[in-house]
């Protein structure tokens, strides 16, 4: 299994993707780049709402390479192995935590769980699409402008939340929990 889990699955891009989460990190700092917005107007959006993609498609790349028939007759199950793989990822992005930020990691998990949940359902490619169509809505669409033109955050739009605002980030914690929990059991289609 642990050859499996190396040579197959190959988790161990989990640690290349997490030094490139920080290294992007790092280089981009606060930049901000100008995004269109539907309610009105435009706005900035800073770069690093979208640095949680390179994880999301990290993990999608290991789950996507199986053996269906390797899997079928291993004694360990393989869903367990990726959840204590995507665990230990989880793990390895909160101990980069003072060098991205608390605002990134928790970012990267709440991606991470929607892209888990939509892989259940869908597929691999159509998970990490809907992670990147989620953020492209939180950032046209999380801040409409109030009365009087100031933005204001949405309550949908959790990666806008400041870094300091723990609510969210309990919330980020249950929604991964429970991704791990349903996003990687077995499929209910056939493969």
């Amino acid at each position: 299994m642990k050859l499996y889990v190396l040579s197959v699955r190959r988790w161990w891009v989990m640690v290349p993707a997490v030094l490139a989460l920080i290294l992007s990190t790092w280089l981009i700092g606060a930049s901000t780049v100008p995004v269109p917005s539907l309610l009105g107007g435009g706005g900035m959006a800073q770069v690093k709402h979208f640095v949680p993609v390179i994880m999301s498609v990290a993990v999608m790349y290991c789950l996507d390479r199986r053996l269906q028939e390797a899997e079928l007759t291993a004694v360990v199950p393989v869903r367990r192995l990726d959840r204590a793989a995507a665990s230990a990822g989880a793990v390895l992005l909160l101990a980069a935590t003072p060098v991205v930020g608390l605002d990134v990691a928790r970012n990267t998990l709440l991606i991470l769980a929607l892209a888990l949940v939509v892989r259940r359902i869908a597929n691999e490619a159509t998970a990490v699409a809907a992670g990147l169509l989620y953020i492209i809505a939180n950032v046209m669409l999380g801040q409409p402008p109030d009365p009087l033109g100031h933005r204001i955050g949405s309550w949908w739009a959790l990666p806008l939340y400041p870094a300091d605002n723990m609510p969210v980030l309990v919330i980020v914690v249950v929604l991964f929990a429970a991704a791990i929990t349903w996003g990687l059991a077995p499929r209910a289609r056939a493969l």
